[in-house]
């Protein structure tokens, strides 16, 4: 398959900026996409150099783009770039203008790990018109609900840029924004994370949360931690997934 790299303007984040895409050789278009957010320390290459992904997707009728997310937690920033209007607004415009793609909802999925997890969720609950489907490995799910990090240290003044005071119950909020939506019109959504990755507990809090609200999704756990390792054997199950919400 084909491998290209689109530089282009955001308006939003208003600079130049990159992303990967991968071009099916096999079906016929119009193509469904499925979007694939990176993590926090990690750019837009990192999914090509760090995995397998254009291996598993070699037989599959559907163009992968790989975005970058920089830092920004894939939010609009109260003070700082817009990553949020950036990738699902504008980048989804400018991939269905340049490349032969399935134009709709019913033909667009997202999924990302850790910090891409949260993105995918974010994007899913945010945009539910724009996306059928969304998948988070080992997702940052816990983000924008916390008022600690991870080792019960106040959030950095890094995430508070993005957030804002009064954080909770907002835009960034995945639990908000799950007591907010109509289950009707979600995407399909799957969300899984390894027993002896670091945020197993707050995906575990996730899943209960939605459970509770009756909203619908796939939820597993599997022998692993927070790595390549595992993120490469998993996300052959998230393309299995996007096969079968998209129906291809």
């Amino acid at each position: 398959m084909a491998l290209c790299t689109v530089h282009y303007f955001s308006s939003a984040l208003g600079r130049q900026t990159a992303a990967n895409v991968l071009l099916p050789e096999v079906g016929t278009p119009p193509y469904p996409v499925l979007y694939l957010l990176h993590g926090l320390s990690d750019d837009y290459t990192l999914w090509g150099r760090r995995s397998n992904i254009e291996r598993h997707v070699a037989e599959v009728p559907l163009i992968v783009v790989m975005p970058d997310g920089g830092r920004g937690f894939y939010s609009d920033a109260v003070a700082g770039e817009k990553f949020q209007t950036a990738l699902a607004v504008e980048l989804v415009d400018r991939i269905d203008r340049t490349f032969p793609t399935h134009a709709a909802r019913e033909g667009r999925s997202v999924a990302g790990l850790s910090m891409g997890g949260y993105g995918a969720m974010k994007f899913a609950f945010t945009y539910p018109e724009r996306f059928h489907a969304a998948v988070s490995l080992s997702g940052a799910v816990g983000w924008g609900n916390r008022t600690t990090g991870r080792n019960q240290e106040p959030m950095s003044e890094e995430w508070l840029r993005i957030l804002g005071p009064g954080y909770r119950g907002g835009p960034n909020d995945l639990h908000a924004l799950a007591e907010k939506a109509d289950p009707a019109t979600l995407p399909a959504l799957r969300i899984d994370c390894g027993v002896e990755d670091f945020l197993i507990a707050d995906n575990r809090e996730f899943h209960a949360h939605l459970d509770t609200l009756g909203i619908s999704h796939e939820y597993a756990e599997h022998p692993g931690s927070h790595n390549w390792d595992y993120w490469d054997l998993h996300v052959q199950d998230a393309i299995a997934f996007h096969k079968k919400a998209l129906g291809f």
